[in-house]
């Protein structure tokens, strides 16, 4: 296992963080979210009031933001410039605002970078939205975590406090169109990639599927 590259994608709310961290955990290996990175980014650009409807204001300080990335699947620790950073990336503000920082081009080329850095010869589950098809187009196990409408607003709201079924529905389906849409690496699931629907699994389910899957794969 210490070469495998498990590329786990999906939209928001499909289960993959919590299923890839089972993974990682299951199989001993390492464990990279790569939407915190975008989330990190986002973070740090509202932090220093970057004008985030300017696309060119995003890409002149793409370089800039210093990313550490925890790879240890019960503690993927996030930092931004030293600062830790795993509790401020997963606000409200954060998650509007996310989609337009990640469809900057030279946002998804420097992070697009690192993280295939952090791959390394492999050892990892990742996870995100266009890791079968860009970051690691090459990884013997490709998954596509899918799941209703209805059950991912739920999944969310139930993580959340102060929200409901029908915001978080709305909010995923904006960021669904905006992912998909873009003209940058959007959300698809790679040709070769095994689909999972989500909908009826615990995570305990989830999970073993995924290992199955590996099994064969792998």
């Amino acid at each position: 296992m210490t070469g495998l590259v498990v590329a786990m994608d999906g939209p928001s709310g499909s289960g993959k963080s919590s299923a890839s961290r089972g993974v990682a955990r299951a199989l001993g290996l390492r464990y990279l979210d790569t939407g915190a990175m975008y989330r990190a980014v986002t973070w740090w650009m509202l932090e220093q009031s970057v004008d985030l409807a300017d696309p060119q204001a995003i890409a002149a300080r793409a370089l800039d933001p210093v990313l550490t990335m925890g790879t240890d699947p019960d503690a993927p620790a996030v930092a931004v410039g030293g600062v830790d950073a795993a509790g401020p990336i997963r606000t409200s503000e954060v998650t509007a605002a996310v989609s337009a920082v990640s469809a900057v081009p030279e946002v998804r080329r420097r992070l697009v970078a690192e993280q295939r850095e952090i791959i390394g010869v492999g050892g990892i589950v990742v996870e995100g939205r266009d890791i079968g098809t860009v970051v690691v187009p090459g990884a013997p196990v490709k998954i596509y975590l899918t799941a209703s409408a209805e059950a991912r607003a739920l999944r969310r709201t139930a993580e959340l406090v102060g929200t409901t079924v029908d915001v978080q529905k709305a909010a995923m389906a904006r960021r669904d169109t905006l992912d998909s849409t873009r003209k940058i690496d959007p959300l698809a699931m790679a040709a070769d990639a095994i689909e999972l629907d989500t909908t009826a699994l615990n995570l305990e389910e989830v999970i073993a599927e995924v290992l199955r899957v590996i099994k064969e794969k792998a």
